[in-house]
């Protein structure tokens, strides 16, 4: 954390400028992890919020679009967790298109568990670091596309990001190499 002391020294100097005051009673200070927009940041990276992710295994199966459509947002807020977000997450995407019947299938109860699963057990992800070696994992394919952003940091990989995406229509005539 002492990296960023001089960043809270020009913060402090900006709100003093503008004479902005902060409330002590909101302020924590030295603290090991902070909650951020559904993230926990620590020194040893950032993952997903605990609460937010009960609100993912807790959800019902979706029997209409919309319930469907607020799940998959939930989730795809934190796609940069899990590998083969997109593949694992496409019957349920199939399932919001404009001309698709709402009809849950086999394939659907897995991916929608499957999602579930994947959420709760996502890693912690790296910071990157100028002074390591970068490895970028891609994969193409017909259906979609995907990419791993890995370090090796001496004894393990360490993963920064995962990235995922289904190709539309005309997106699967492009070539994929």
């Amino acid at each position: 954390c002492l990296v960023y002391l001089d960043d809270i020294i020009i913060v402090g100097q900006r709100l003093q400028k503008a004479n902005l005051k902060l409330n002590p009673k909101k302020c924590r200070f030295f603290q090991k992890e902070v909650t951020y927009l559904g993230h926990v940041i620590s020194a040893e990276g950032v993952k997903t919020d605990p609460g937010k992710i009960k609100a993912v295994v807790d959800w019902p199966r979706p029997d209409k679009i919309h319930d469907l459509r607020s799940f998959l947002g939930l989730c795809t807020y934190y796609r940069r967790f899990v590998k083969n977000f997109s593949t694992i997450a496409r019957p349920l995407h199939k399932l919001t298109e404009a001309k698709s019947n709402f009809n849950w299938t086999d394939e659907c109860e897995k991916s929608f568990n499957s999602l579930k699963q994947a959420l709760t057990s996502s890693p912690i992800l790296t910071y990157p670091r100028t002074d390591k070696d970068f490895i970028l994992d891609t994969d193409a394919s017909n259906e979609g596309i995907g990419a791993v952003l890995p370090q090796n940091t001496g004894n393990e990989e360490r993963v920064i990001a995962y990235f995922s995406k289904s190709l539309g229509k005309p997106e699967r005539n492009y070539c994929h190499t």
